[in-house]
């Protein structure tokens, strides 16, 4: 039985969440969304979610405190975090792992890649993930 992963996707652009979702849709992933990191922590109360799109640019509460924590958490430790932003400069995907993400796909992505992304980083093969031009 092929059971996809409950997917939280936190995005504080509405047509990147509409894009995520669409996606995710397509590939019949069930999932919810939040506006920004306190959003998400809110959420993840209720629901724990086993993959986390985490935009790492938001007002509020951004994805990289939003990050940590999340890993501060002892029930959240098996939930996987994904990365997604438009931020590409060198050290930004160390920052990001550092952080307690798994691993990093850069904006704007194609949505093979963000399919393939979260299918490796599911499975634990991060080295799959890296971020293509």
């Amino acid at each position: 039985m092929d059971q996809r992963p409950f997917v939280l996707i936190v995005e504080d652009e509405p047509a990147n969440r509409a894009l995520a979702s669409r996606i995710l849709t397509a590939r019949d992933y069930p999932h919810e969304m939040a506006v920004d990191g306190l959003d998400a922590l809110n959420k993840i109360a209720s629901r724990r979610p086993d993959l986390i799109l985490m935009d790492l640019s938001m007002p509020v509460l951004d994805g990289w405190e939003t990050t940590r924590r999340i890993r501060t958490e002892p029930s959240c430790q098996q939930i996987r975090i994904l990365a997604l932003t438009a931020h590409a400069m060198v050290g930004d995907r160390d920052r990001a792992i550092a952080a307690g993400c798994n691993d990093v796909l850069t904006k704007p992505y194609r949505p093979a890649q963000l399919i393939s992304a979260i299918e490796a980083v599911m499975a634990g093969d991060l080295a799959a993930t890296e971020t293509q031009p």
